[in-house]
């Protein structure tokens, strides 16, 4: 297992070179010009000035040249500047990432709390009542769009029953609502990827074979079925961790919550190179940890599974 996570890790590697180049060929083809954006759209400058500009945001040179200086002070762990507010972007997103941290990780253990439960009594009560109740409210909340969610949670919860804060980050009352609003859809989703494979496993041979030779219901179910009925879930448990840092804009926009998403879209939106960069790689270092964390707990869970 130690030589497959060796390689794992070096395989990252030609991954996190190709997104960011092609993030940083993107960024340039941009029509915008950052240096006029940095002077001052209406201001007036000479050329001696923008040239000045222009060396101290770093677009002097070839766009190689450029990748290469940028990628080689990013692997010191110095992301840069921003163009526009100043500020070092590692330690903005060192300031930024509890925030998002917190968001996810109180919404992936609310999912995996209802949402597995809810896929096994979906599963044993197949086909039947109560399967066709969670399945309809499964693919209701699915459906629903996050900010949709979250303005109606705050019309409700906060503004008319004033139970939470409506925005904010300062207590962790602050988290319980936009928590539970990205927690609905994660749920839904742990809920019916449960309840399809378990169905599936509950048909095989071997759980026949259980129940043949007298085994309990229980038992049949919890270390023959569900067992084996895991590593779908956890795949979808691991996108759900990875889709952590980055991917929570909407909620943290809608709840104004300071996280690693509203500032990627802020880099994106203003053409802020060292942020869209800095959280790129980031985000993308991040997957690749969750992702080989769920192939090695596939080997936890299932024997079977060999690494060579």
């Amino acid at each position: 297992m130690l030589r497959y996570t060796i390689k794992r890790l070096l395989l990252m590697i030609p991954v996190i070179i190709g997104i960011t180049l092609t993030i940083y060929v993107v960024l340039e083809l941009s029509p915008r010009d950052p240096v006029v954006a940095a002077l001052g759209e209406s201001a007036e400058y000479t050329i001696e000035q923008y040239e000045a500009m222009k060396v101290q945001m770093g677009l002097d040179g070839p766009l190689v040249i450029r990748y290469l200086r940028y990628m080689s002070h990013a692997v010191r762990g110095d992301l840069g500047d921003s163009w526009f507010n100043n500020y070092n972007v590692t330690a903005e997103f060192g300031h930024r990432l509890p925030y998002s941290l917190k968001i996810g990780i109180y919404a992936n253990i609310v999912s995996i709390l209802l949402g597995i439960p809810l896929g096994i009594i979906a599963a044993v009560r197949y086909n039947k009542e109560m399967d066709l109740i969670l399945t309809f409210f499964a693919m209701l909340l699915v459906s629903a769009p996050g900010f949709w969610v979250g303005m109606l949670a705050q019309q409700y919860v906060s503004i008319y029953l004033g139970l939470l804060p409506v925005s904010g980050a300062a207590t962790f009352a602050h988290y319980v609502l936009p928590s539970t609003v990205l927690a609905t859809s994660e749920t839904a989703t742990n809920m019916r990827i449960t309840r399809t494979w378990l169905i599936d496993v509950i048909r095989s041979d071997y759980v026949r074979t259980a129940r043949a030779k007298g085994a309990g219901e229980v038992r049949v179910l919890v270390r023959h079925a569900l067992r084996n009925a895991l590593l779908p879930v956890i795949t979808t448990l691991g996108a759900h961790f990875a889709f952590i840092i980055g991917g929570v804009a909407i909620i943290e926009t809608v709840f104004a919550i300071p996280g690693i998403g509203s500032f990627l879209v802020n880099g994106v939106r203003t053409g802020d190179a060292p942020v869209v960069m800095g959280c790129v790689i980031v985000i993308a270092l991040f997957v690749g940890m969750v992702n080989l964390l769920v192939d090695l707990l596939y080997a936890v869970v299932d024997p079977r599974v060999k690494y060579s």
